[in-house]
């Protein structure tokens, strides 16, 4: 936890073990967990994210992802290791406090006296330093008959090649969006400082303001992303995402038959590009 509100960043297996406790071992509901975890990173996306917390509560099958000390031991640094703490036992005995739902009581009992780390607060409105702000009432004028191509936080990349000639790029924050889900001001200035290096100018303005702003633009394109599509594409031609990955025609039963079948024949992640 430490890590994660210092640095908006954790390693795959931080992650998963500190699902796996809080679900496991504190028999937090897993969507509680993946809210809260979502909130903090500065990459979060909410599919991976909630689709990975699901899968180590064992939602879609019968078996819990759990860890021990030893597994700890294993991938992380020294000042990681767990000896003498509620993970430092067998799976089976893990396994069985994971089913107890009594178990949370013993485990906050003997869980000691270390001093809680604070959370940094999440704020639903930008930091007032970064100089963000809705449009003015002159903005539908000058956007009058020209194409808009919105950047927003989930396609922080240059804008496409085929723009016509004077068209206007602007970055968005879509106000229902973070007041849904707020960020904490390091991921604020995380994803601004990559908006602003695409374009100088970046808005934050609710759904309706952001239609009556783009209503006489002759063309607004964007990409799509389902954070967002619901409410961009009653104004904007939504591109699809780019896949990083070959598509896979045949159903797969398993993340490691999909990752097999999507990576054959590639060396290198050079290659995917």
């Amino acid at each position: 936890m430490e890590l994660l509100y210092a640095t908006g960043t954790l390693h795959n297996h931080a992650r998963m073990w500190l699902a796996s406790y809080v679900v496991h071992l504190r028999h937090v509901h897993w969507r509680v967990g993946a809210d809260w975890l979502a909130a903090h990173l500065l990459d979060g996306d909410l599919a991976s994210n909630h689709l990975s917390w699901q899968w180590v509560a064992g939602t879609g099958s019968h078996k819990p992802y759990l860890f021990n000390a030893d597994n700890v031991a294993r991938y992380a640094p020294a000042h990681w290791h767990s000896p003498g703490t509620v993970v430092d036992q067998s799976y089976e005995a893990l396994e069985r406090m994971a089913r107890d739902p009594r178990a949370a009581t013993a485990s906050a009992d003997t869980a000691g006296t270390v001093a809680a780390t604070p959370e940094p607060p999440l704020l639903a409105a930008p930091p007032t330093d970064l100089g963000l702000h809705a449009p003015d009432a002159a903005t539908a004028d000058r956007l009058r008959g020209r194409e808009v191509w919105l950047v927003h936080p989930w396609a922080l990349r240059a804008p496409p090649a085929d723009l016509s000639d004077g068209a206007v790029v602007i970055g968005l924050f879509l106000r229902e969006y973070h007041q849904a889900w707020p960020w904490p001001a390091a991921r604020w200035r995380w994803v601004d400082a990559a908006m602003t290096a695409v374009t100088p100018e970046r808005w934050t303005i609710d759904a309706a303001g952001l239609a009556g702003a783009l209503a006489d633009a002759a063309r607004v394109r964007s990409v799509g992303d389902p954070h967002l599509t619901r409410r961009l594409q009653t104004v904007a031609q939504l591109d699809a995402a780019p896949t990083l990955f070959p598509p896979v025609e045949r159903r797969c039963g398993s993340f490691s038959r999909w990752w097999t079948r999507a990576t054959r024949g590639l060396q290198h992640a050079e290659e995917l590009l």
